[in-house]
C-alpha cells in the first residue's frame, strides 16, 4: 500500500477521537503524538518529568501517557477516566483530539467525544486482538456519524512486529466494519512506546508499505469543501443582537450550504420569508459565507425570529416536527422512564420532551437489540420521542447539528442522554390541533367561575381523599362546578392497566393530568387527590396548565402519622413485603418545594384545611343555614 499523497493545498482542521479498550495505550499513543510534533512545552515537559519519576511505568524514561491521564485516580489506577481534550499542529493540518476513556463504565465519556469527530483511531492490542470492546466503541462511532476510522494495531513490538499477526487482526476488524457499514477504515501497526509508524517510519516493519498513522491523519480527507455547496443552507439563531437602534442582526454558525447577499431565506418553524441584506463579521462584510463560518445575517425585511429558530434556504427550507424516532445514549445515574418529562436541546433550541416509547435496547457489543423497559447508565436504545413544541431539525446522517440533541433534567438542567435523531414519526404530519368557536372562556363564563386545577399531593394516609371530597362539598354548596379525580378511582378504569413501578407511576400521571387539563378547558374546578410522588411529574401536569390554573397543595402529615393512620391497611402489608414500591416504605416521595399551599394535616382539622383552600380561591363561605355535609 503506497502512502497517501500530500496535499498541496492547506486541509481544514482535523477533529478526531481516540478509543479502544484498557491498556491499549490510547494515553502513549496521543502522547507520543503531543511529543513528537513539538506540542509539548518546557514545564509541561518538566512535570512530566516529575510524575514519571512517581508514577511511571518506563524506568527512567519519559512515560508520555501521562500527559494524558492528568486525574490523581487515572494516575493511580493506570486508566484514562474523563475525555481528555488537547491539540497540536504540523506544517499540514491542525488537529483537535478527545482521548477517550475505554471501561465500559465510562462509555458515555466515550460517545462524547465521538460525537463531535470527523475520525476514529481505534486502538487494537496486537497481543488481545479486536475485542468486544473493540466492537463496542466502533459501533457507537458509526451510529455517532464517524465514517472515516484508522485501526492502530498497537504494541506491535511486543508481538515481534509478526506480520501474519497484523493482518489477522486486520481481516477481523474489516469483517467487523463490514457488518457495521464503515465504508473507510486503514489498519496500521504502531508501537507507541517507540513511535513506530506513529510519527516515524518503523524499520521493524519493512513489510508494511502504508502510511505512517500522521502521515494519514495529515492528508486523510472526511469533509470534501465541495459539501458544503451541496447542501441547502442552514443556520440556527444564536443570539439576535441589537447593538444600536436601526440595525437587528441574526448571529449564529452555519450548520450547512453557504448564503450570500440577496439570497431568500425562511425563519423555521414560522415559515415567513425574507433576503439577506448582508454578512457582518468583525472585520467588516462578507460576499459569501459557507458551512462552519460564524456571522451576523440582516435581513430586508426584518422578520421576527428568536434564539433557536433556524435560518434556511428559502426554496428548501428544513422539516419540522414534533414527534420523532430517535437513538438515545442514556447517560444519567437514574435511568431513563418512558413518560417522564426532560428538557430537550437541539442546536440552539430548548423544549420539553417526553420518551413515548423504548423500541429497544442496543447491544453494541454484538449488534443485537433486545426489548427494553427502561434505559440504565450507557445503554443505548430506540425510542419514540414527542416534544412540546415543532422543532426544525434534520436527520442526524444529514445534518449533525440539527440531529443531534441532548435530554436533560429540567430541575438541575444536568444533561442525562445523548440522542440522535433518524427521521419524524408519520403520524407528526397527520395530527393537527383543532380549534372550535366555543372556548375555554365562554365555558367558564357560563358557569360564572375561573377554572383551575388543584392538585392535593402527599404520603398515603396524609389526607388527600378526605380533603378532595369535604372541598368538593363546600364549593358546590358555594354554587361552583367541580370534579374530583381520586387516584384510586381512576385506576378502576383510565388506568386499570398500570402498575406502581416508576415508569407506571409516571404515566398514571401523565394521564391524569391531561384528564385534568381537558376538564379545566371545560370550565370545571378539577380536584386532584393523588401521591404524584415524583418532582418531576408535578412539574410536568404544572406545564400542562396556562398560568395560573394550576395549584400545587402539599398535604402534609409525618409518615410516622400517615402509618399510624393506615385506612386501607398498606403500611401494613409493605411492612411485611406483600406490597413493592409502597410509597413511603419501599418507594421515595418527593415534597414539594413551592407548593402554592401546604396544609399540616397532622396539627390542623380537615375543615381548618379546606377553608384554607377555599379561601385561596376566593369563593364565599357557605351562608347561614347552607347545606355542605
Amino acid at each position: 500500500m503506497p502512502p497517501a499523497p500530500r496535499s498541496a493545498a492547506p486541509l481544514p482542521p482535523l477533529r478526531f477521537v481516540l478509543c479502544g479498550s484498557v491498556d491499549d495505550g490510547k494515553s502513549s499513543l496521543l502522547g507520543r503524538l503531543l511529543h513528537d510534533t513539538g506540542a509539548v512545552f518546557a514545564d509541561e515537559r518538566r512535570a512530566l518529568e516529575r510524575a514519571s519519576r512517581r508514577y511511571g511505568t518506563r524506568g527512567a524514561a519519559l512515560d508520555l501517557a501521562l500527559l494524558l491521564d492528568g486525574l490523581a485516580a487515572e494516575r493511580e489506577q493506570g486508566i484514562t477516566i474523563d475525555v481528555a481534550y488537547r491539540q497540536f499542529a504540523t506544517p499540514r493540518r491542525r488537529f483537535f483530539v478527545a482521548d477517550a476513556p475505554g471501561h465500559e463504565q465510562y462509555t458515555r465519556n466515550m460517545a462524547t467525544g465521538a460525537s463531535v469527530s470527523d475520525l476514529a483511531v481505534v486502538l487494537v492490542d496486537a497481543r488481545k486482538g479486536v475485542l468486544p470492546q473493540t466492537a463496542r466503541h466502533t459501533r457507537i462511532v458509526a451510529l455517532l456519524g464517524v465514517r472515516s476510522v484508522v485501526v492502530a494495531v498497537n504494541k506491535m513490538d511486543l508481538v515481534a512486529w509478526r506480520r501474519e499477526r497484523f493482518e489477522e487482526i486486520a481481516s477481523d476488524y474489516r469483517r467487523l466494519a463490514e457488518e457495521i457499514g464503515l465504508p473507510d477504515r486503514l489498519p496500521i501497526p504502531v508501537s507507541a512506546v517507540s513511535g513506530a509508524n506513529l510519527t516515524r517510519r518503523g524499520a521493524e516493519s519493512d513489510w508494511y508499505e502504508g502510511p505512517t498513522l500522521l502521515e494519514h491523519l495529515e492528508t486523510v480527507e472526511v469533509s470534501p469543501a465541495s459539501a458544503a455547496a451541496e447542501t441547502p443552507f442552514r443556520m440556527p439563531v444564536q443570539y439576535v443582537n441589537r447593538p444600536r437602534e436601526g440595525f437587528r442582526g441574526y448571529q449564529g454558525r452555519i450548520a450547512s450550504g453557504a448564503v450570500a447577499p440577496g439570497d431568500r431565506v425562511r425563519v423555521a418553524p414560522s415559515g415567513a420569508e425574507s433576503e439577506v441584506a448582508e454578512i457582518v463579521v468583525w472585520k467588516g462584510r462578507l460576499p459569501r459565507a459557507e458551512r462552519g463560518d460564524s456571522v451576523t445575517l440582516t435581513l430586508r425585511p426584518e422578520v421576527d425570529a428568536a434564539r433557536g429558530d433556524v435560518l434556511a434556504a428559502a426554496a428548501r427550507p428544513p422539516e419540522t416536527a414534533d414527534q420523532f424516532r430517535a437513538e438515545v445514549l442514556w447517560m444519567g445515574d437514574e435511568p431513563l422512564v418512558v413518560g417522564r418529562p426532560y428538557g430537550l436541546k437541539i442546536h440552539a433550541k430548548e423544549a420539553g420532551a417526553t420518551v413515548t416509547r423504548i423500541r429497544h435496547r442496543l447491544d453494541v457489543t454484538d449488534g443485537r437489540t433486545r426489548p427494553a423497559a427502561t434505559l440504565a447508565l450507557n445503554d443505548l436504545g430506540s425510542v419514540n420521542l414527542e416534544t412540546d413544541r415543532p422543532l426544525p431539525f434534520a436527520r442526524y446522517e444529514e445534518n449533525r447539528i440539527l440531529g443531534g440533541f441532548v435530554l436533560t433534567d429540567r430541575r438541575t438542567r444536568a444533561t442525562l442522554g445523548a440522542g440522535m435523531i433518524r427521521f419524524p414519526l408519520r403520524r407528526a404530519r397527520n395530527l393537527r390541533w383543532q380549534d372550535f368557536e366555543v372556548t375555554r372562556e365562554a365555558r367558564a363564563a357560563a358557569l360564572s367561575q375561573r377554572p383551575c386545577c388543584l392538585w392535593l399531593t402527599g404520603l398515603p394516609g396524609a389526607g388527600k381523599s378526605t380533603l378532595a371530597n369535604l372541598l368538593e362539598k363546600r364549593l358546590a354548596a358555594a354554587g361552583r362546578h367541580t370534579y374530583v379525580l381520586d387516584g384510586d378511582n381512576v385506576r378502576h378504569g383510565l388506568n386499570r392497566d398500570l402498575g406502581f413501578t416508576e415508569a407506571d407511576r409516571v404515566e398514571n400521571i401523565r394521564r391524569v393530568a391531561e384528564v385534568a387539563r381537558l376538564m379545566v378547558d371545560a370550565g370545571l374546578i378539577v380536584i386532584v387527590a393523588s401521591i404524584s410522588p415524583y418532582r418531576s411529574e408535578r412539574d410536568f401536569a404544572r406545564g400542562r396548565f396556562a398560568p395560573g390554573d394550576f395549584r400545587e397543595i402539599f398535604v402534609d402529615a409525618p409518615l410516622e402519622t400517615c402509618e399510624a393512620r393506615d385506612p386501607k391497611g398498606l403500611y401494613a402489608r409493605a411492612r411485611r413485603g406483600e406490597l413493592q414500591n409502597f410509597t413511603g416504605v419501599g418507594g421515595a416521595y418527593e415534597p414539594p418545594e413551592r407548593p402554592e399551599l401546604r396544609l399540616d394535616t397532622a396539627a390542623r382539622s380537615p375543615d381548618e384545611c379546606v377553608e384554607r383552600i377555599r379561601a385561596s380561591l376566593g369563593v364565599p363561605p357557605p351562608g347561614p343555614g347552607t347545606p355542605i355535609r
